[in-house]
């Protein structure tokens, strides 16, 4: 690669970083996976940079491939994936004010990866229906199936012995969420 394509790499991924940090600490629920996600993520990218470079949203190309490796590593032997340390897990300290949105978070977490990645993209990333599938190499009607499983899982996980602190409103979180489906991007 030349030291032109090299410095453009650079300077998209400079800018681009804490954006595709959020993104990969969202799919993989921690911090220290999020950041191994993004390291293989951006070796692809840098390996692949010409046709990035090329293609009509780097930012959709590249948060596609952070994606799809995120699904190719869960499907990957358990063998690969088991860490083991002499260290405790890291948890954050949450304040007294954030239970919905932790609770929140635990039912994402507990979706299926396949699951999660699509209320990323469609949630959080603002993919409609047809960025999702392209982004996950699989059909609209998969992306709209596997929404709609995500969701009614949330709504369930969330309903169970859940009672919401007057300050936080997951369900109604959730609910945005399915409206947003339903008013056009499902």
């Amino acid at each position: 690669m030349g030291s032109g394509r090299d410095a453009e790499f650079t300077d998209y991924m400079s800018a681009r970083m804490p954006a595709l940090r959020r993104l990969a600490r969202l799919l993989c629920q921690d911090w220290t996976k999020a950041d191994d996600l993004l390291q293989a993520a951006m070796t692809k990218t840098y390996i692949h940079w010409s046709k990035a470079a090329r293609a009509e949203n780097i930012d959709a190309y590249v948060r596609a491939i952070v994606v799809r490796e995120f699904v190719r590593e869960r499907r990957a032997s358990w063998a690969q994936r088991v860490s083991l340390t002499d260290q405790p897990p890291d948890r954050a300290l949450a304040a007294p004010d954030q239970e919905g949105i932790l609770d929140l978070r635990a039912a994402v977490a507990a979706l299926p990866p396949r699951q999660r990645a699509v209320l990323v993209l469609r949630y959080y990333c603002d993919f409609n229906v047809y960025q999702a599938a392209q982004a996950l190499d699989c059909t609209p009607g998969t992306v709209k199936s596997q929404t709609a499983k995500a969701l009614d899982t949330l709504r369930r996980l969330m309903g169970e012995g859940h009672t919401p602190s007057s300050r936080s409103r997951p369900n109604r979180a959730v609910g945005q969420a399915n409206a947003r489906g339903v008013n056009g991007r499902a």
